[in-house]
């Protein structure tokens, strides 16, 4: 591989029929795998009643908004090294053309760990609840572990099958799950029973409480916004899709959420919704949609429905985004060449989807045969790891955008995109990272001094330590394999 005078691997030739992804997808198909993601029931059914009920904060509608901002700050850079960049390795592709090819490749393994671990997190509550939802209807006692296997060979089809046929079944669920939310939304404004207050959106109520706490929460609820770079590949116009779905994913994810939780404090009642959100955590939306003149028990017998429709999207999402990292990893020599081969007839990273599914299959034996509960441990363990994860490779970003663009002058960029954006964007995510960090206990449900407050946030830094180890190794003994680390397919370059 060539390398040109800035020292950055010249654009690879282009791929043949048999390795190169099919375009297939447009901004809206990318859209679908983003927001499925960050899963909207999910997030109204646990996500906001938690931030509530947890930090005593009624601002959080606010806070959406606010984090949605610094989200935007940071898509601002994101969005410029895709027009230049485009690969399915993200932060690994960006951390390595912007901070150095083994920084990269500890990107990666760290991304590998995070996305892996909201994956499986997921899956256990998807198994908690789909569990509770067929007891409760038929009375048919069934382990959790077993639906949650069952769910993993679904999804693991899924993903073995070509890109398309992921977004036509994300966009079913979607349309469900929005519909649900913005029924429930409408409800509980048009029952508000204080009327429907400002305060909820003002400084004040945002400050007013655990605010790092809230953070952290509001945050983890847009996990997988930055997704839309790992379908660069096999989008009609990288140079333009991925940016502008990441516009738009994270607009639609911040208004919707605050709209949501605005919603939510305004059918409690303004003055109780902490109250409210405390004593019945994830139970609070469907408590609040049945004593709703306007909606009733069947409707909350459907958003029960739909919040496992909701869950099995954001198993299908991130299951996607695994096995993309895992045939960027491989194609270029990180991880074993084959996991870098696609689907002679689909088109798909089918040996990183089969190898998610297996590493799923594992996890999920072990918690099983463990005993461990699927929601306080599975979940709540592994769903808050990964946001951490994600967390710190966000801000790793942000500093790669500037590395990149302050080498590579000569790019047509403008000094917001290449310099200011990614630079408050960076100040802003350190301070929510030792936010994450120093409330990591509460964010787990333990106390201060529960060895978990430091075993896990600790598996971040040793698959950090581990990948650049093995890009220094690399370097060493295997250096026609380092100088291609993190060049995807460059574009326009």
């Amino acid at each position: 591989m060539a390398i040109d005078q800035h020292g950055v691997p010249s654009p690879a030739p282009p791929l043949s029929s048999d390795t190169a992804p099919r375009r297939r997808i447009g901004v809206t198909g990318i859209v679908f795998f983003v927001v499925a993601a960050s899963a909207p029931l999910t997030v109204a059914a646990g996500g906001i009643p938690q931030s509530l009920g947890v930090t005593g904060i009624l601002g959080i509608p606010l806070l959406y908004l606010l984090i949605g901002v610094v989200l935007a700050l940071f898509s601002a850079g994101y969005a410029a090294m895709s027009r230049h960049i485009t690969g399915a390795g993200a932060f690994y592709a960006y951390t390595a053309q912007g901070l150095g090819r083994t920084a990269g490749v500890g990107a990666a393994f760290v991304a590998l760990l995070a996305y892996n671990a909201m994956q499986i997190g997921i899956a256990g509550l998807f198994g908690a609840t789909t569990a509770q939802f067929i007891e409760s209807k038929t009375g048919a006692d069934i382990p959790w572990w077993a639906l949650v296997l069952a769910c993993t060979v679904a999804v693991g089809a899924l993903g073995y099958r070509r890109v398309d046929l992921g977004v036509k079944v994300l966009a079913v669920l979607l349309v469900l799950e929005f519909g649900t939310v913005l029924v429930f939304d409408i409800g509980q404004f048009a029952d508000a029973p204080d009327g429907i207050s400002t305060t909820p959106l003002t400084w004040g109520a945002a400050t007013d409480g655990s605010l790092g706490v809230a953070l952290c929460c509001v945050f983890a609820a847009y996990m997988g916004f930055e997704s839309a770079a790992l379908y660069s590949e096999e989008c009609r116009d990288p140079r333009r899709t991925v940016a502008r779905a990441t516009y738009i994913a994270v607009g639609v994810i911040g208004v919707f959420y605050a709209a949501t939780a605005w919603a939510m404090i305004s059918g409690a009642g303004t003055g109780q919704a902490t109250k409210v959100a405390a004593e019945q955590g994830p139970e609070m939306l469907f408590f609040l949609s049945d004593r709703s003149g306007g909606l009733g028990t069947t409707f909350s017998d459907f958003a029960q429905l739909f919040l496992i429709t909701s869950l099995l999207a954001a198993l299908l999402s991130f299951h996607n985004a695994v096995a993309r990292y895992v045939r960027s990893l491989g194609r270029e020599g990180v991880l074993p060449r084959g996991l870098g081969a696609l689907h002679r007839r689909h088109g798909s990273p089918h040996r990183g989807s089969l190898l998610q599914t297996a590493v799923t299959v594992v996890v999920i034996g072990v918690f099983a045969l463990a005993g461990r509960d699927p929601v306080m441990d599975v979940f709540t363990w592994l769903t808050n790891l990964g946001a951490l994860g994600v967390i710190l490779l966000l801000l790793a970003t942000s500093a790669a955008v500037v590395g990149h663009f302050a080498r590579r002058r000569e790019l047509a960029e403008p000094l917001w995109h290449r310099l200011i954006a990614p630079v408050l964007s960076g100040a802003a995510l350190a301070v929510v990272f030792w936010l994450a960090i120093t409330n990591f206990s509460v964010q787990l449900g333990v106390s201060s001094d529960n060895p978990l407050r430091w075993i896990l946030p600790s598996l971040i830094l040793i698959a950090a330590g581990a990948g650049i180890v093995w890009g220094l190794w690399l370097r060493k003994f295997r250096p026609g394999t380092y100088e291609g680390i993190g060049a995807g397919n460059a574009a326009g370059e």
